[in-house]
């Protein structure tokens, strides 16, 4: 795990301690809320820490600026956000009560003083990677203590808690809660599957989970003083355990408390936040042991651990009751410590194969309403210091979020390469013009694809300017309708199999390079730029790559300075080459599971056949490969360096070119904060449809939304299969897919068509708008529909418009 804790910038305590006045960082525990502390107590309470400051050793903590910016002010919306978190959080306290008996007060607590801070963890402008540490631990390992003996079992318990409920006698529940939860080690006692055995490894954390998650389950339907006992005996766990190495019983008790549904409750966030900062803190060898562990917790269970850290970071982002919370300048740690604990909880999500949960599970949309570009400037000025930043762990921010700083930072690049050509003019004493702000493409249609060429070669220093795009002949202004015509026309003429730059795959839907040997790789390095503009200026396009072209477009995500270093090549496996070639992959995987004699049947050696232009051309795939027969103990390097081949080295040049030509438009740091999958949704959308918010969101224009004929065109549309409505997308939009903003960002028009409604329905893709007769009944209407939407083929100029139609 790559989440290394480095040294605090200061020594000395200067977050508020534990007192004896039962209070917890500075703050009385009442029944609903916290009480500040009065003058005479906050002297009396330093009096006590300077003396037992004696006799403890110096507290490690971090400096004040390592909150970064969480201490910044809010947008102007802000207000209405916390309303809507102060609603939900109503909700959820509402329906805690009626689960729970009774109502959780946290107990006062005496003898006990402040916990260790968290020290922040800094990506220094690389990836989030998950370390694939050996088993064995780099530190030295302490000496497990020797565990009590307690005998009680699941089955136990549950009698226990049956008994209970019928007659109203706790006295044992509350005696196993109030031992089981006093220490680490009672913790093991109670929940370790046996005792006498180690558990050190990855593969076992030794947790007996269905006893946990009964134990648990049981807890909130507990009367209330059983409740305070176990939130009591936690805190005395922690304060006593967080001095010296940690042992895997330790690490056990974390994992087990990390589970508590109790710290779904705000009041319990004090007693949560000391804990996510002792676990924050452990040692890169602990946390790959509980990223391991993780991810053998159940999908749902994992799931409300994920949830309730992201809901612990929201809230304290935007409390709904600020004085439920100490102030933030006195817990700047609370946030950090909880998304390093996140972290961990991604990192075992990214090794469990599958994953456990959706990547867009861990996105925070809390964090769409802070000042992203304020975290963004942090991470790139401060990458080498303490102070914190979200886009640290970039899998916390959503896509939308992203692009947002994808976006505003293209723009400031754009602004700057804009300002500098007008600073160049003026200096030299010429007269400045409007087109020197912007990227000026002029092209004939007859010579779409070497014209455009030419012109992004030449004109190579304006890629980062606002596109502009002409076509020689035809006038008009281009106000984004040309720009995203330009797009559709290239993008089609580039990928028709008869241009040969790029194999389609029917059984994938899908292109991949050509393997195809040439002398000039530039054109793929317009297909590159070509992707890297449409990102650039928020155009979405109609590529179908596989998944694995953007893992080697972000491999790695910034242009090395070396030139001879290789760009464009990444661990593939199996499931990468069954995205695209699936029948192949099939084979490989039948020669992996083959049980007979693999030699004798498959008679094959470490070579791979291809055709080129009608002739059948052979390559090793190792040195002397074509004498080295493939046998049972060597087919997992031969598939291996197979699939290697077709998707890293019989491609190199043409995907170098490729990833030279996206790179040279989008250079920027944000590409860091990507995964595969986002760059994939930038450059084509998201397949996600939504029909309902393209309704909410149509604009109409001849036509009220009341109008007979629109209220057939929904009804008609909204029972249109999924392939259908697809359909009806590309026909209106050129693409099948949402842009990132969702519904709302296709700007879709529903215009009345003046023409007989013998027509068909007319699109103009280039603004996305529908030109529909008024059709007298709604049969007619949806016979002309898909009539109109599964035969849309080619594409006019409508003079008018300046843009493309389907017909």
């Amino acid at each position: 795990m790559s989440l290394q804790t480095p040294q605090a910038a200061t020594v000395g305590s200067d977050l508020p301690a534990v007192t004896e006045k039962g209070s917890f960082l500075g703050y009385k525990m009442g029944e609903d809320s916290f009480v500040p502390p009065s003058v005479e107590e906050e002297e009396e309470e330093d009096g006590e820490k300077e003396k037992e400051k004696e006799k403890l050793p110096p507290i490690l903590t971090a400096s004040n600026t390592a909150a970064g910016g969480l201490e910044r002010g809010a947008k102007s919306q802000f207000s209405t956000f916390s309303n809507f978190i102060s609603t939900i959080n109503q909700k959820k306290e509402a329906a805690g009560s009626s689960s729970s008996p009774t109502q959780l007060v946290i107990p006062n607590i005496k003898n006990v003083r402040d916990l260790p801070p968290i020290c922040l963890d800094v990506r220094q402008k690389q990836r989030i990677s998950i370390d694939t540490l050996p088993p064995e631990l780099k530190a030295p390992v302490p000496p497990e203590s020797s565990l009590p003996i307690r005998t009680k079992t699941m089955k136990d318990f549950q009698e226990d808690m049956e008994k209970a409920k019928s007659s109203g006698d706790w006295k044992a529940v509350h005696d196993f809660y109030l031992t089981t939860f006093d220490s680490f080690l009672e913790l093991n006692a109670a929940f370790k599957k046996d005792v006498s055995l180690p558990f050190s490894t990855i593969e076992d954390s030794g947790i007996n989970a269905k006893f946990v998650n009964a134990v648990y389950d049981a807890l909130l339907n507990t009367p209330q003083d059983i409740q305070k006992s176990v939130l009591k005996g936690i805190i005395n766990g922690l304060l006593q355990e967080w001095k010296g190495l940690r042992t895997k019983d330790d690490l056990r008790a974390y994992c087990i408390l990390l589970q508590n549904p109790q710290f779904s409750n705000t009041s319990t966030y004090v007693i949560y936040a000391h804990l996510l900062r002792q676990i924050a803190t452990l040692a890169e060898a602990d946390h790959h042991f509980l990223a391991h562990w993780f991810k053998k917790i159940s999908q749902r269970r994992f799931k409300q651990l994920v949830d309730r850290l992201l809901q612990f970071i929201s809230l304290r982002l935007f409390p709904a009751k600020p004085e439920e919370f100490p102030p933030m300048i006195k817990c700047t740690w609370w946030i950090p410590s909880a998304t390093k604990v996140l972290a961990l909880f991604n990192a075992a999500n990214s090794l469990a194969n599958p994953a456990i949960i959706p990547y867009m599970d861990f996105y925070n949309s809390t964090l769409d309403h802070i000042d992203l570009m304020e975290e963004y400037h942090n991470w790139q000025c401060y990458g080498n210091s303490h102070r914190f930043s979200f886009c640290q762990y970039p899998f916390i921010i959503s896509i939308a979020a992203k692009k947002v700083i994808i976006q505003r930072d293209s723009e400031q690049q754009m602004i700057s390469m804009a300002r500098q050509s007008l600073v160049d003019k003026v200096s030299r004493r010429q007269r400045p013009d409007m087109n020197m702000l912007f990227l000026n493409l002029k092209v004939r249609r007859m010579h779409l694809v070497s014209d455009s060429l030419d012109e992004l070669t030449r004109k190579r220093a304006d890629l980062k300017k606002k596109l502009k795009v002409t076509f020689v002949g035809e006038a008009g202004l281009d106000m984004g309708g040309l720009t995203k015509e330009w797009f559709l026309l290239l993008i089609r003429q580039i990928f028709h199999p008869d241009y040969g730059m790029f194999t389609y795959h029917k059984d994938s839907h899908c292109h991949w390079f050509s393997s195809y040997k040439c002398d000039n790789y530039s054109e793929f390095r317009l297909v590159g730029a070509l992707m890297g503009l449409a990102v650039y200026n928020s155009i979405t396009l109609d590529i179908r790559f596989p998944p694995c072209c953007y893992k080697k477009l972000l491999s790695p995500p910034i242009v090395p300075c070396d030139q001879n270093t290789p760009v464009g090549i990444s661990d593939v496996s199996l499931d990468d080459l069954c995205h695209i070639i699936p029948e192949l992959a099939h084979g490989l995987s039948e020669l992996l599971s083959y049980e007979d004699n693999v030699e004798e049947d498959f008679y094959s050696t470490f070579q791979v056949f291809q055709e080129e232009f009608g002739v059948i051309k052979s390559y090793n795939l190792k040195p002397g490969g074509d004498k080295i027969p493939v046998t049972a103990q060597n087919r997992k390097e031969y598939v291996q360096l197979y699939v290697d081949f077709i998707l890293n080295k019989s491609i190199y040049k043409q995907f170098a070119a490729f990833y030279y030509g996206f790179h040279s438009v989008c250079d920027s740091y944000a590409l860091m904060l990507l995964r595969p999958e986002e760059v994939e949704i930038l450059v084509c959308g998201s397949p996600e449809l939504d029909m309902y918010a393209l309704q909410r969101n149509t604009q109409y224009d001849g036509y009220l939304k009341t109008d007979l004929t629109i209220r057939y065109f929904w009804e008609v549309v909204l029972g249109f299969p999924l392939d259908l409505q697809k359909k009806l997308l590309h026909f209106t939009t050129g693409s099948d897919r949402v842009p990132v903003g969702g519904m709302a960002d296709l700007n879709f028009k529903i215009s009345k068509s003046e023409t007989s409604t013998n027509w068909l329905p007319v699109a103009h893709t280039c603004f996305n708008q529908l030109c529909l007769p008024p059709y007298k009944s709604k049969k007619e209407l949806k016979q002309k529909l898909i009539i109109g939407i599964s035969n849309a083929e080619g594409t006019i100029l409508i003079p008018q418009l300046q843009g493309c139609s389907n017909l």
